[in-house]
């Protein structure tokens, strides 16, 4: 995807997170090409003595200088990935491509099989299995040609497709884990902040996956917002989208899934990956409060409960995610102006 780097500046003080590896692929795919790195790792402040550290890291925005500079300095924007270059605006023509899209589901599945007339090396495919959608990455020939950008080749490819599934429909896209063919490289920790959820290595298949209903959400962007995407498109790679469009209907899901583990914000955050205080904030934009989805959510429950069984109230209360009956009897009282037992038998 095209990209223009602003103005060289000294960065401002960040995390210093991807790893060096990915660096030295670049530097690798120079190597390949037979030209010199130097001039695009002095764009992004990185020194030859740097790239030698095993265990080195840089900031976002140092990769992302470092990578736009060097798209433009191979001509190729997969940086060495493919048996052929993909020239400069390739990826910003696969995402003008999927623009008209009425959905997500439809702009990724497009996205996807485009890619495949740029390079037929790997293959992209959108799958659903019951609720959850996968975007899947084959490879058919090792990237780099003997495989040595292999990690470099994948880690970019989903996180570019990632990051403008979040741009197309204007919402951050938690991911349920990511998996990857190869073996844990030693710098496996920086797994936990190039993707959301667990990471897998070794896996049969290389993917991402996330809740398939975001598949559904409408394209919210035209051609003006493209047009100013395409001027700085990298940053799209590692924006924390802070908005989530289906946060409310996933929060619902869990406290009706699972309430003996959501009896609290930081339990139902852990099992979002988020913290407790962004939850409340992320609802609060959307909004809605936890407090409201789990009234919601028990009042439903222990009706039903109560309608269509003959459970004492004990185990209603429990079932709806009381931790005693008191308190449920307390609540009930506030919906309805009766106990439970008076509930059931009117």
């Amino acid at each position: 995807m095209s990209s223009r780097r602003p103005a060289l500046a000294t960065p401002r003080l960040a995390v210093a997170a991807t790893p060096m590896a990915f660096v030295k692929a670049i530097v690798h795919a120079f190597t390949l090409r037979g030209q010199s790195p130097l001039v695009a790792l002095q764009a992004a402040q990185i020194t030859p003595a740097d790239v030698q550290r095993e265990d080195g890291r840089i900031t976002a925005l140092q990769m992302e200088w470092l990578s736009a500079a060097a798209m433009q300095a191979l001509d190729d924007e997969a940086l060495g990935w493919f048996s052929r270059p993909l020239p400069w605006g390739s990826y910003g023509l696969l995402a003008r491509a999927s623009l008209s899209a009425t959905t997500l589901g439809v702009a990724l599945k497009r996205w996807c099989r485009h890619h495949g007339l740029l390079t037929r090396d790997i293959t992209l495919a959108v799958q659903v299995q019951g609720e959850e959608a996968a975007i899947v990455l084959t490879e058919h020939r090792p990237p780099g040609g003997d495989g040595s950008l292999r990690e470099f080749c994948q880690v970019s490819v989903l996180r570019n497709v990632h990051g403008l599934a979040c741009w197309f429909v204007d919402s951050r896209i938690p991911l349920r884990g990511a998996r990857f063919t190869f073996a844990a490289p030693h710098h496996a920790d920086a797994y936990t902040v190039l993707f959301d959820g667990p990471t897998r290595f070794g896996a049969e298949q290389t993917a991402i996956c996330f809740d398939a209903r975001y598949l559904e959400l409408p394209v919210k962007r035209d051609e003006a917002a493209m047009n100013q995407m395409l001027q700085r498109a990298l940053p799209l790679q590692v924006r924390p989208y802070r908005r989530d469009r289906l946060l409310v209907q996933r929060v619902r899901q869990l406290l009706l899934t699972r309430p003996q583990d959501t009896r609290n914000a930081d339990d139902l955050a852990g099992l979002l990956h988020t913290s407790g205080r962004s939850l409340h904030r992320q609802l609060k934009e959307e909004g809605a409060t936890l407090q409201a989805l789990k009234d919601e959510v028990r009042r439903e429950r222990a009706m039903t409960l109560l309608q269509r069984s003959s459970k004492p109230v004990k185990q209603v209360a429990e079932a709806a995610g009381f931790q005693n009956e008191k308190s449920f009897i307390r609540a009930f009282r506030g919906w309805t102006g009766m106990t439970p037992g008076e509930w059931r038998g009117r």
